[in-house]
């Protein structure tokens, strides 16, 4: 039976990874490359840094603090006015009688504020929440969910987590945990194929949190 839910959180609990790809797409437009949002559906779950290093490589852009500085001062800006929970989230997330922790490669305050600002913060305390910064190495490494696994001393076997990325996905699966892949994101549009959790590890993929679930009361 499964008792604790540990949710990944961007494009799992806040759909904010369409969120930062509308800031990387605004932000190259400067130097006349355009994109848009759906070409960084593959750089979801990374963290920005290694995003930024990706893309100074692939378009020459050779001051990667100011890369950084600069993305940053305009997702902040888009995370402030147009932050929402992904569909169904919030319904789950408050109707849910199991334990909840979150394990997001974000930093754990931005992840804090993220939760104010969508009403979910009630639902998680600090305690719950395990971030890159408080371990050695992040996401595909499963030191954020044997973290949360060790310090609450959770059974792997009564243990789901939520992922919406492949890099979410394989430390899951990595730290010996059933992982449920999720494209219920805007990072998920149409062209983009859920074989790819299914090929990092995941044992089922949805869309709907409603059929969440379903598929945890028959685990």
């Amino acid at each position: 039976m499964i008792k604790n839910i540990i949710f990944d959180f961007d494009g799992v609990l806040v759909d904010s990874e369409i969120l930062v790809a509308k800031a990387f797409a605004k932000y190259l437009l400067n130097f006349g490359i355009e994109t848009n949002e759906k070409e960084f559906a593959s750089y979801a779950g990374k963290k920005t840094v290694q995003v930024i290093e990706i893309l100074s490589e692939k378009y020459s852009i050779k001051d990667q603090q100011k890369f950084f500085d600069d993305i940053m001062e305009i997702a902040n800006n888009i995370y402030k006015k147009e932050l929402t929970t992904v569909k169904g989230a919030y319904e789950f997330v408050s109707n849910s009688k199991l334990n909840l922790y979150i394990g997001s490669n974000s930093m754990k305050d931005r992840i804090l504020d993220g939760l104010e600002r969508v009403e979910l913060s009630q639902y998680f305390k600090s305690e719950q929440v395990y971030s890159f910064d408080l371990v050695d190495k992040p996401k595909p490494n499963p030191d954020i969910y044997l973290k949360a696994l060790e310090d609450n001393n959770l059974n792997k076997n009564q243990t789901i987590i939520i992922e919406d990325s492949a890099v979410g996905v394989t430390a899951g699966v990595s730290a010996g945990i059933k992982v449920i892949g999720l494209t219920a994101g805007g990072h998920w549009h149409e062209q983009r194929n859920e074989k790819e959790l299914f090929d990092a590890g995941a044992f089922t993929v949805t869309n709907d949190y409603n059929k969440i679930i379903e598929i945890i009361n028959n685990n």
